[in-house]
Parts: structure tokens; C-alpha cells; sequence
């Protein structure tokens, strides 16, 4: 319990940690009820407001700030964040994932999104919002397809087409990429590009004349399937919780939140297989929340993964492999952001809109890379691998896709 295991706490600390969400164990969060503490020890006025507004949560309360770092962030037992995240997680939501989930109230003066030298971090002066992926709107009536499949371009920086590969790092709450090198890979432009025909497509139509196609939630986010090179092992794991964690242990029971790889036999596997298996350790953590899907790397080596969505939030080319260090987490997925691209291939055609399809396969590699800075060419080339399907993005491009013509590009048995 919370009493005995930090029974060397100070009264204040002791009292503040009577209104902590979440698990009664949670260390960091005691870490950090301990650090705020220490901070505003000299500004007895701002503890008493912070108590006032904790007991009682429905009654008007003042800022409680404290001074804005040069980055912006507050670390709590080697893990930085920002620090009205922090807080809010501590005393609202245990879940809270980034500072984009959440939105002052009017009467904040300090908050976070002021940019002030001083930053409100009273959990009862934010408020929780839930993003809503937008509309897919489709003409009724009106033939949405190309003549031709428009060329993908190949990305370059070397001879065989390798995807390039970044390391990910803990920079801030939007889970910025740190690239492994300084130059971004140039894009080879074909030198002869077949005029593109935008389809009819009228943004002013009523309406009447329009087709509204919504994001759906399902009943299971995501399948996970495990793969040890080119081979499926086991059954597909289907994502019920909104975390998920996949490590390399043996725990028998049957838990909805966990996927335990070490359980998982394979005739075929080799000792490459063998050895990588045991250094999967603590795995890696799978969360969604808000239309958004994190990787975090749980145990002591780095994974590898590969998600067009999230490099095209990031200006990558979409074949770049990013590693995740122990202890780091990285965006993977945005449905906001894959529903504007998907209304943005509705007017360039059917192909361009199938070929979102792979915005919603996100493939992640434990301990071993691949790209060009590693022998391995492809991810069936590494040992232990995952495939994660999300469910709600290829619902949503179902329903859009059967609004559509089909492509018109000739095949036929011989093509």
C-alpha cells in the first residue's frame, strides 16, 4: 500500500498522495508528487492552493506554476516530460498519453499553451479532449478514379533501395524522431512522369450530392501476428485493451493484455531464432488512445518498426525504419492524420486510395534491424518480428473503397 511504501515521505508528500489515480504502487508518481513538493516548499500559498483544489475539484481554484524550463519539460526519475502532463497523469488520468489530449480551461492564466515564463500545473485547470478523425466526404455520382497508377517514387541513399533507417528518442510528449544522420535521403524523381488527370471532383457540392463516411471504433483495435522470419508462429493475437504489452515470458494464463512470445513454438526455429528470443525480455508496451497508437520499448534492447503513417507525420520517406531504444516511445499511427489523407486520395483515385492500405500495417522487429545501415534487407530477414493490423483504419478505407469504381486499368490472365 501507498502508506507503507513511502512511509519516510514528508506530511505534505503523504497528503498529496491520497489524491494520486492509478496504481496505489507507482513510484513515479510518488517521484514526482515528491519533486513538486520540494519545488514549491518555499511558496506555502501555492501547496494550500494545490491541496484546496485536489479535495475538492468542483470549486473555482487559482494557478499553481511553476517556472518554465528552457525545453519545456520537468524530469521525474530519468524520464522527462511536460510538467502539466505529469500532473494530470498523477491526480486525473493514469492513462493521459501527451499534452494533445488535453485543453486548458478559460480562466487558467498560466496554462502551458500561454508559452509564459510561468506554467500552471493544477490538474483541475486542463481539461480532457477527445479528437474526432474527420469525414471521408465522396461525390455521389461521380466516377473517383485515375487513368493510370501514379509512379511511387524510390527513395535513394543507396544502391540496392534499402530503407533508410532513424532512431527514435524521448524529446517531448509528440514523440519527435532524432535521425541517426544529419541528411535526408533524396527522392528520385522518374524523368518522365505521365500527365496526371485530377478526377471531377467538386469541393462546393451540396450536401445532398455528398456521401458521408464516418470512423468507426471496433470491437479489437488491432491483430498482432508473430513471425520468426518468413514463418507465422501461433495465433493472432487480438488487442481488446488499450495497452497491450508483448514480451518474451511464459506466463500460461489466458490475459486479454498480454502476449506472451516466449509461450510460442516453432519447429523451425534456428539458433539465431533462439538467442534473439531471449533478449525480447520485457518486450514492448501497444497503446491506443485517441485515435492514436504508441510503441514504447519496455525491455533492455531496442526494437525496430516500420509505420508509413507515422513517417509521413514526420517528413521520412515511407520505407524508413526507425529504432526505439529501451525506455523510448514513438508515435506510430494518427487516424486524424490518416483521414486526411485518405479524403485527399478520394479526389486522385481508387489506386491512390487502395495504396493506403499500408498506412495501417505497421510491422516491428525486437533486438535486430533492418534497412540499409544493417545486412538485413527486410524485415522477414529478422529473427523475431510482429505484424499489427489496425482495424478501425482498414474499416474505414473498406467503407470508402466500396464507394468507388474500380481501376481502370486493363488486366487481364497474361498481364
Amino acid at each position: 500500500m501507498a502508506g507503507s511504501l513511502f512511509s519516510f515521505s514528508s506530511p505534505t508528500v503523504r497528503k498529496l498522495l491520497g489524491w494520486k489515480q492509478g496504481d496505489e504502487e507507482d513510484k513515479w508518481a510518488h517521484k514526482a508528487i515528491e519533486s513538486l513538493e520540494k519545488k514549491l516548499r518555499k511558496r506555502p500559498k501555492a501547496l494550500q492552493e494545490l491541496e484546496k483544489s485536489l479535495s475538492c475539484p468542483g470549486e473555482p481554484s487559482e494557478c499553481v506554476t511553476l517556472p518554465r524550463s528552457l525545453d519545456g519539460r520537468l524530469q521525474v526519475s530519468h524520464k522527462k516530460g511536460l510538467p502539466h502532463v505529469i500532473y494530470c497523469k498523477v491526480w486525473r488520468w493514469p492513462d493521459l498519453q501527451s499534452q494533445h489530449e488535453l485543453s486548458h480551461i478559460d480562466t487558467c492564466k498560466f496554462a502551458f499553451q500561454r508559452n509564459l515564463n510561468e506554467v500552471c500545473i493544477n490538474p483541475y485547470h486542463y481539461k480532457r479532449v477527445e479528437s474526432q478523425p474527420p469525414s471521408v466526404y465522396l461525390p455521389r455520382g461521380v466516377t473517383l478514379r485515375s487513368p493510370f497508377v501514379k509512379p511511387t517514387p524510390q527513395w535513394g541513399g543507396n544502391e540496392q533501395g534499402l530503407p533508410c533507417n532513424y532512431t527514435a528518442s524521448y524529446l517531448d510528449n509528440a514523440n519527435t524522431l532524432q535521425p541517426v544522420c544529419e541528411q535526408q535521403p533524396e527522392v528520385a524523381v522518374p524523368t518522365q512522369v505521365p500527365q496526371y488527370t485530377a478526377p471531377a471532383y467538386n469541393p462546393t457540392l451540396s450536401a445532398q450530392q455528398l456521401t458521408e463516411i464516418e470512423f468507426q471504433e471496433t470491437e479489437y483495435w488491432s491483430t498482432i501476428t508473430y513471425y520468426e522470419l518468413n514463418c507465422k508462429v501461433g495465433d493472432p493475437f487480438k488487442a481488446y485493451h488499450r495497452s497491450v504489452i508483448i514480451d518474451g515470458y511464459t506466463d500460461p494464463a489466458t490475459q486479454s493484455n498480454r502476449f506472451c512470445l516466449g509461450l510460442q513454438s516453432n519447429v523451425n526455429r534456428n539458433s539465431t531464432i533462439e538467442s534473439t528470443r531471449k533478449h525480447i525480455g520485457r518486450g514492448v508496451c501497444l497503446s491506443y488512445y485517441n485515435g492514436e497508437v504508441f510503441a514504447e520499448c519496455l525491455g533492455e534492447s531496442a526494437v525496430f518498426v516500420q509505420s508509413r503513417n507515422c513517417n509521413m507525420m514526420s517528413n521520412f520517406n515511407l520505407f524508413t525504419v526507425c529504432k526505439i531504444p529501451s525506455g523510448c516511445r514513438l508515435r506510430l499511427f494518427n487516424t486524424i492524420k490518416f483521414g486526411e489523407a485518405l479524403s485527399e486520395a478520394t479526389k486522385q483515385g481508387y489506386e491512390q486510395t487502395n495504396e493506403l492500405m499500408k498506412h495501417c500495417i505497421i510491422r516491428l522487429s525486437f533486438v535486430k534491424g533492418w534497412g540499409k545501415d544493417y545486412h538485413r534487407q527486410d524485415v522477414t530477414g529478422t529473427p523475431c518480428w510482429l505484424e499489427i493490423l489496425l482495424h478501425g483504419p482498414l474499416q474505414w478505407l473498406d467503407s470508402v473503397l466500396k464507394q468507388m469504381n474500380s481501376p481502370t486499368n486493363p488486366i487481364s490472365s497474361i498481364s
